[in-house]
């Protein structure tokens, strides 16, 4: 293993990721980006930027509030106006940005009605930033932006530009320390997903699948649980995407998505389960389901590129769906870092025709999906990768080489239940005989 697991403490006596390295690498990547751009600075309104950026964090409650913005300016340092006492908070506690933390509240998302004047109050700040560094002319690139506060920067004469393509592609290539905490974050899945294993059983209920997940990551130093799709029965295809108050049953399939936050670092990791026992159609769909995972992860290393994995993927017709669009994210690939979907996208939609080249460096997910012919249940599975100069290496560990079966206990006079079977069993020899004579005696046809 070329990857290294740690604990998530910082110690003396071993060396971790380096947070001090991690804030001066980050945005010198981005500074570098933006100097060789047509733009005289950078807006930034994405929580995940502005973490990037700046090295700060107010909590998960701010993540779609769009309550924060930092300024990089051209050949200068950036400047952070945060939410209230957090900006106080900053100065006082991350002295690398000290009276560059500033309060500023923009819209909240339309919660601040046009008249109270914050869309103007941004975009006057902005302006005189720009003037004092002789920038007003330049372009301003921005990540996402509230239409008011758009159209006010434009009022106040700058131009204005898509920026958010350039923090995509500063933040396509991972730094040592990016890759040491996107480890650890998979290694926290790695425990839910056992403690899950362990718990699985006929009477449980998605939700509470989900809750038991939700400890086991904060406990272990989880900042953010942003998603534990959990999905089962019936409801497995087509996939909803959300997970509802379902109850267990023996023989159903259950399959999760965990996503969640490490120091802001994501995962998107799937698994698949059968609960108690499997059916054959479930085992063929697994099995198709990790052969398409597989070809793809074997493809995974420097100069070859997003299309021949995408190629590997079976068209949209071939299960079940009319064209790529409308099974877009069941054959899929996507980056990883502060956020949970970020470049490289690998899809058959778009892939093909606009292929990106595989770098070191480059940390995503690669995730696929098949239905089974019984017309219900699925397989769905994900692994993180990690491209090495030479190769590539997996950081999501709990088993998914063979569909795994939970709470499998159920014992028979004869011995232990088989875990494949049929929810129904083939009719045995002395059944077939008592349909016969009951059909002889009642002078009824029996079906072939």
């Amino acid at each position: 293993m070329a990857l290294r697991t740690n604990g998530t403490m910082a110690v003396d006596w071993e060396q971790r990721v380096d947070l001090d390295r991690l804030r001066r690498e980050r945005l010198a990547r981005i500074k570098e980006g933006l100097s060789k751009s047509e733009m005289g600075a950078l807006l930034c309104f994405d929580m995940n930027n502005v973490r990037y950026i700046t090295s700060t964090n107010i909590g998960s409650w701010a993540q779609d509030k769009m309550s924060r913005f930092t300024l990089l300016p051209q050949n200068d340092e950036p400047i952070l106006w945060d939410f209230g006492s957090a900006a106080k908070h900053h100065q006082l506690h991350c002295p690398w940005l000290g009276e560059r933390s500033r309060a500023g509240i923009p819209l909240l998302r339309g919660a601040m009605s046009p008249e109270m004047g914050r869309a103007e109050d941004v975009a006057r700040k902005i302006r005189v930033e720009l003037e004092m560094r002789g920038l007003l002319k330049e372009p301003l690139g921005i990540d996402i932006v509230e239409p008011p506060i758009l159209f006010a920067l434009q009022r106040e004469g700058i131009t204005v530009v898509d920026g958010q393509q350039l923090m995509s592609d500063a933040r396509v290539i991972k730094t040592q320390d990016e890759i040491e905490l996107l480890n650890t974050s998979a290694m926290m899945v790695d425990a839910a997903y056992h403690e899950l294993y362990m718990a699985m059983k006929p009477g449980m209920s998605e939700n509470q699948a989900v809750g038991l997940v939700n400890k086991v990551l904060y406990d272990l130093g989880s900042e953010y649980v942003e998603a534990v799709n959990a999905i089962s029965g019936e409801r497995c295809n087509p996939h909803p995407h959300i997970f509802s108050d379902r109850v267990f049953r023996p023989g159903d399939p259950a399959y999760y998505d965990i996503l969640h936050s490490y120091m802001g670092y994501r995962t998107c990791y799937y698994r698949t389960f059968t609960i108690g026992f499997a059916s054959r159609a479930m085992i063929d769909a697994y099995t198709r389901c990790r052969e398409y995972l597989d070809a793809a992860i074997e493809l995974v290393r420097p100069g070859r590129t997003t299309a021949e994995i995408a190629s590997v993927w079976p068209k949209a017709q071939e299960f079940g769906f009319p064209n790529e669009e409308a099974c877009f994210g069941l054959q899929y690939g996507h980056g990883i870092g502060l956020a949970i979907w970020e470049k490289p996208v690998i899809s058959r939609l778009v892939s093909l025709e606009h292929s990106h080249e595989i770098k070191p460096g480059m940390v995503f997910a690669l995730e696929t999906f098949w239905p089974s012919t019984d017309g219900w249940s699925a397989a769905r599975i994900e692994e993180e990768i990690v491209v090495t100069p030479t190769g590539h290496e997996v950081i999501t560990r709990f088993p998914a080489e063979e569909l795994m079966v939970a709470g499998a206990h159920y014992v028979s006079v004869k011995g232990p239940l088989p875990a494949e079977r049929e929810r129904e069993a083939p009719r045995s020899k002395r059944v077939v005989e008592m349909i016969e004579a009951s059909a002889r005696t009642e002078r009824v046809e029996v079906p072939h």
